[in-house]
């Protein structure tokens, strides 16, 4: 299978993962009612989700490094769907918690495989990078507006079993194709991937400490802000009309943000990380303070902007590790990268849903996250002041 046509699998799988991690919380919404639960009581049924997706990162980073990633995707696409499946068939509580662990742990292959197989087969690391997070940001965007338009329409059930097949059917699309030779280093016409930069052992610890830092706190805000974007809107954007609404609303701010990451994708391979991710910080810090206190329309816009703010910052850590480490480590760096970022929801659901049961709401969860981006904006400023690869990466991309 050529470059590019691993690379289109590649995006899908991301696509899916964040879909996938999405379903619940806007089904949640419709879940509570139909079994008489409170939102709260409900949403901790999420947890086994987050849990095992946190649980099985670092495993599936260490088998991304010994066996072929392109198989690990398939699993992916296998096991998520089948996992969907479950979930849609659930007839309690029990089964639906048993259900969502397993989802965790298949979502839980996509990051540090398919991230670090962008990296190995991307021409120029940035832009590769960004393009595949638009695809996972429309994930988040479809998720929402699809799981609200199917549980309204046809039950919650629908909106796990609709992309359960979907995601049975394209994995074994992949292994099909993937059954031909694949090559990871180059396309059919020779061009090379890019090659780390070259820097000192304690350069890279560095980077690796900042990605670290920056995965933790980063996580806090990313998972927050998606898990209760609709709870959000069904409190604050008055005129969003009833479940229908939340989850449109939610999904086009997911949608108009999802091509942030595009022109950040660029201006890493130009500039570097640092130029880029401390003004990002700063501006996350303040737009939480600033949600914090909107309602109405406001609240949309100023959410609007947080998210692409938040969509726009994805592929930074990536870009590091892809620019500084050595394809053989990327798996498994990337796995505890992970691990502390989006493996951050499992911690978040239950606070999330703390906050709610005792009045607090999200005053107080918003203000938490500004600090949280205040942390990495801090952590940021001790990034390389400039990238010693935009010369090399500009040269290659004019050949």
């Amino acid at each position: 299978m050529s470059r590019n046509a691993t690379l289109v699998f590649v995006n899908a799988a991301h696509f899916f993962d964040h879909f996938f991690l999405l379903i619940f919380p806007t089904a949640a919404l419709a879940i509570a009612p139909a079994w008489g639960r409170t939102y709260a009581d409900t949403l901790l049924l999420g947890t086994p989700l987050y849990v095992m997706f946190a649980v099985g990162t670092l495993p599936f980073g260490w088998l991304g490094d010994r066996i072929d990633r392109v198989r690990l995707i398939v699993l992916f696409f296998w096991g998520c769907g089948a996992s969907s499946l479950m979930i849609a068939l659930s007839t309690g509580s029990a089964l639906l918690s048993v259900g969502l662990g397993l989802l965790g742990l298949f979502t839980a292959i996509y990051h540090p495989v398919g991230i670090a197989l962008v990296t190995d087969i991307g021409k120029r690391t940035g832009r590769a990078l960004a393009i595949n997070g638009v695809f996972g940001n429309l994930g988040l965007a479809g998720a929402a507006i699809i799981t609200a338009l199917l549980a309204d329409r046809f039950g919650w059930r629908s909106a796990f079993a609709v992309p359960g097949i979907l995601s049975i059917l394209i994995g074994t699309a992949l292994f099909l194709g993937s059954r031909t030779a694949h090559r990871q280093a180059t396309d059919a016409d020779g061009d090379a991937r890019q090659a780390p930069i070259p820097v000192g052992r304690r350069t890279q610890l560095a980077i690796v400490g900042i990605v670290f830092v920056a995965a933790l706190f980063g996580g806090i805000t990313f998972n927050a802000v998606t898990i209760s974007l609709p709870k959000f809107f069904d409190e604050r954007l008055v005129a969003a009309g009833g479940l229908s609404g939340v989850g449109a609303s939610a999904g086009l701010v997911f949608a108009l943000a999802a091509f942030a990451q595009l022109p950040v994708g660029e201006l890493l391979d130009r500039f570097g990380a640092k130029a880029i991710l401390c003004p990002l910080m700063a501006a996350q810090a303040l737009l939480f303070l600033a949600l914090s206190q909107a309602t109405g329309w406001a609240a949309f816009i100023v959410a609007l902007l947080l998210v692409t703010s938040l969509f726009a910052a994805i592929p930074i850590t990536g870009w590091l590790l892809g620019r500084y480490i050595r394809s053989g480590l990327r798996s498994r760096i990337m796995s505890v990268e992970y691990i502390l970022s989006l493996g951050m929801a499992a911690a978040i659901v239950p606070l999330v849903a703390f906050l709610h049961r005792t009045g607090r709401g999200f005053d107080v969860q918003l203000a938490l996250l500004a600090a949280a981006a205040a942390i990495i904006f801090a952590a940021a400023l001790a990034l390389p002041a400039r990238n010693p690869g935009a010369v090399a990466t500009q040269t290659g991309a004019t050949r």
